[in-house]
């Protein structure tokens, strides 16, 4: 996001239903760093709290070690829908 609009976007499915959602997350916001030549952020107690109240949270420039080119990183967990077994 920059200047509240998208800058890019990108949908990242880990459906190894022998993950952990936290090993997922993590695996996720890895491919999302690696495809946007990102360095992955300081995960930060906010962003725990954030996913645990509304399903996403966002990363700010503090959170990384290099300048970003952007205003926040956003990490949103989108249910499916599927029936988990």
């Amino acid at each position: 996001m920059k200047q509240n609009k998208f800058l890019d976007e990108k949908v990242v499915e880990i459906d190894d239903k022998s993950l952990h959602l936290n090993d997922k997350i993590q695996a996720a916001l890895e491919i999302i760093c690696h495809d946007f030549d990102l360095e992955n952020p300081m995960w930060f107690d906010k962003n725990t709290n954030e996913l645990n109240q509304i399903s996403k949270t966002t990363f700010r420039e503090d959170q990384f070690i290099e300048s970003i080119w952007f205003d926040y990183l956003e990490l949103e967990i989108i249910d499916d829908g599927k029936k988990k077994a």
